[in-house]
């Protein structure tokens, strides 16, 4: 048997369509304030969804030059913002207190470029494809965040990238986090990237009837809601520096949490919808548990995945009831997702950066825009305003199409975990 390493989270970013950084995000979250605005009638002309999550202000040349951001897909700009700030929250600088050989990076997405490839497919039309731009390629790539982002650091670690829709996000994290946790790097930088509001992007969610038809922004988010009719597109990205309990402690960083367990598995069931008995989420849930070494009681807030479909939030309220039994009417629950909207691969990414800001907080980000209760979902949903609770550990879940499924548990103080937990 073989120690494991213990992981801390010592930096955060995220940029979304409530914030453009983590301060803000927060300041909103905690507000109640929406992020969903009405999209313009050009881009939805064709369309019967009139509503997404922009991120609104956003100037990649913050970032870079403008022939850079040219040749940048949006997914890759916000990734990189958020990277920025998370790596600037560690306190790390490449080649002073972190040594690069021993730096990586992990970051998903969902539709990685699916901006410029449309785009590219419209000159082709118009065009020919003797007109296709050499920088289209490394343009839509899904791991050309990662990439982007440890050519920017230099980091020279184990690179990476998941594509696993949703899960994306939360599923590179729990990724990042094995690999420091197997010796392999002492440093991870991760999380998750999307830009997907683009005709296509809208249309092909669409003809699946995933996304809400409300007309009225303040309407189209409501998680939980006996009314919600799907989920509303957002955009953004969210990033953790993760690193070794020991690398972090000799450098003297501030740690913001640990993250204590992740637990991943696939059903094998279907395309989009999930088991209705929620047997395979709750699965990952118990994995999480069992990997964290927590029983259910430990934990008093779930960042739900909470999409405002049909299916997802009936089926994550039978799985929360399965694995938490009595204790699900006690542990407070939201989705902030009901504020910026589902951020495909992003989301989990940024829902942990939340999660762990309300872990170290106290207070509990609402689900707005509850109003009505569906009479089989009955637990708490925080709804609608803020709500201040003890906390020491923290779930967020994540459950894409495909079937993939990923948790992930982070806690306070550290300091008082166990540290001989083995790996077998």
């Amino acid at each position: 048997m073989e120690l494991k390493k213990r992981v801390v989270v010592s930096g955060m970013g995220c940029v979304t369509p409530i914030g453009p950084d983590k301060e803000s995000t927060w300041q909103n979250a905690i507000k109640g304030v929406s992020g969903i605005n009405c999209l313009s009638d050009e881009l939805t002309k064709d369309l019967s969804v009139k509503l997404a999550a922009e991120l609104k202000g956003f100037d990649p040349l913050e970032y870079m030059d403008v022939k850079e951001a040219r040749r940048t897909d949006r997914f890759i700009q916000l990734a990189i913002a958020a990277a920025d700030e998370a790596v600037r929250d560690s306190g790390l600088i490449m080649g002073h207190n972190a040594d690069p050989h021993r730096t990586g990076v992990w970051i998903g997405s969902g539709v990685g470029g699916i901006t410029t490839f449309e785009t590219g497919m419209r000159e082709v039309v118009q065009k020919g494809y003797g007109r296709v731009s050499p920088f289209a390629l490394p343009m839509f790539l899904p791991n050309m965040a990662a990439s982007r982002v440890a050519i920017r650091l230099g980091a020279r670690g184990f690179t990476g990238c998941t594509v696993t829709a949703c899960a994306s996000g939360s599923q590179s994290i729990g990724e990042a986090f094995r690999v420091i946790q197997r010796g392999e790097a002492e440093v991870m930088i991760s999380g998750g990237a999307e830009a997907p509001i683009c005709p296509i992007g809208l249309a092909t969610f669409s003809a699946m009837r995933a996304l809400s038809l409300q007309t009225d922004p303040s309407q189209g988010s409501r998680p939980f809601d006996k009314r919600r009719d799907g989920f509303v597109m957002g955009e953004g990205a969210g990033m953790l520096v993760l690193e070794s309990w020991d690398h972090a402690q000799a450098r003297g960083a501030e740690i913001h949490a640990e993250l204590l367990g992740y637990g991943s598995c696939g059903e094998g069931f279907h395309i989009a919808a999930p088991r209705l008995d929620g047997s395979d989420w709750a699965r990952a849930m118990f994995l999480a548990l069992d990997d964290a070494e927590l029983t259910p009681d430990r934990i008093q807030y779930i960042n739900a995945h909470g999409t405002s479909t049909l299916l997802n939030d009936l089926t994550e309220t039978r799985a929360i009831k399965e694995v938490y039994g009595p204790h699900a009417y006690d542990v407070c629950i939201s989705s902030t997702k009901s504020m910026t909207g589902h951020l495909l691969g992003a989301s989990g990414a940024v829902e942990a950066v939340l999660s762990v800001l309300a872990l170290n907080k106290e207070i509990i980000p609402p689900t707005i825009n509850y109003e009505e209760q569906d009479e089989e979902m009955d637990l708490d949903y925080t709804p609608n305003i803020a709500r201040r609770k003890k906390l020491d550990a923290v779930m967020s879940n994540t459950f894409a199409f495909g079937g993939h499924n990923a948790v992930l548990i982070f806690s306070k103080n550290p300091h008082e975990i166990p540290t001989k937990r083995l790996l077998i």
